[in-house]
């Protein structure tokens, strides 16, 4: 009986605490967390396929992670030093412009690996040790910014529910990851335009599977005239930069709030 009485009581305020979202507080970090990954969305999810569409290899993209492996290892432990006090968003904040420039950085490098590739396919040691050199700087953006996050979620969680108010926070921190990673994916071919160079018919666009076969039929090449990773990247960071203005003042003031602030009551 005793525990029946106790499990419902744990229901009865992990219900309150789902409600608790339609409170000012909850919501605001709610819509924090949905929208602070915007800026990154081409960054984290589209740099990669563009490097490989640029013609690295699959298995020497995946090799990179090896020399960065130790440093994601050591930064949330030397992170986590930083963000155990009162005010943990700071880390996150000061972390946040230098992780959103970083995104121009891969846009540049995308470029260059086109001009550094060699004739029979390949691409210099150097080539490699400058991919490496800005994934490692970018993951201690990276880190900086998730551990900052999780540890404020840690403070502010209640308690009194358990892991459930921390796991529902992070849930929906993921969710804020996912969906700029699908808008962007889905988006980069719509905003690429192509024509087709060298066709004996003229000129030819290639937007769509029956404007290629065309192109190629006719002895010509698909050139693409504008990316749409980079009118993406560019406009994600644009975002970045006004979300970063808007956010930083509103996660002062979630920092400055009592605990009882965020308790399931």
């Amino acid at each position: 009986m005793k525990m029946a009485t106790l499990t419902s009581e744990f229901f009865r305020r992990t219900r309150w605490h789902c409600a608790s979202f339609s409170f000012p507080v909850s919501a605001l970090y709610v819509f924090f967390l949905i929208t602070a990954k915007v800026g990154f969305a081409v960054a984290d999810n589209v740099t990669g396929m563009k490097l490989l569409e640029a013609g690295m290899r699959r298995e020497n993209l995946a090799l990179l992670a090896i020399p960065v492996a130790p440093i994601q290892i050591l930064l949330p432990v030397i992170i986590s030093k930083h963000t155990g006090g009162k005010r943990p968003l700071n880390v996150y904040f000061k972390a946040y412009p230098y992780r959103l420039l970083l995104g121009l950085v891969f846009m540049i490098l995308v470029h260059w690996t086109y001009q550094v590739k060699n004739p029979d396919g390949t691409f210099p040691l150097y080539y490699y040790a400058v991919i490496v050199l800005v994934y490692a700087v970018y993951q201690v953006t990276l880190y900086s910014s998730f551990v900052s996050s999780v540890a404020f979620c840690a403070r502010v969680s209640d308690p009194a529910v358990g892991g459930t108010y921390m796991t529902l926070l992070n849930t929906v921190s993921n969710l804020g990851s996912s969906w700029p990673a699908t808008v962007a994916l889905w988006m980069v071919d719509s905003l690429t335009f192509k024509h087709c160079v060298g066709a004996s018919m003229g000129w030819l666009h290639c937007s769509s599977t029956e404007d290629k076969n065309m192109c190629s039929s006719q002895k010509g090449t698909c050139v693409t005239t504008i990316d749409g990773y980079n009118i993406e990247m560019v406009f994600c960071i644009a975002l970045g930069f006004l979300w970063l203005l808007y956010a930083r003042r509103k996660a002062n003031w979630l920092q400055s709030l009592p605990q009882s602030a965020w308790k399931c009551t």
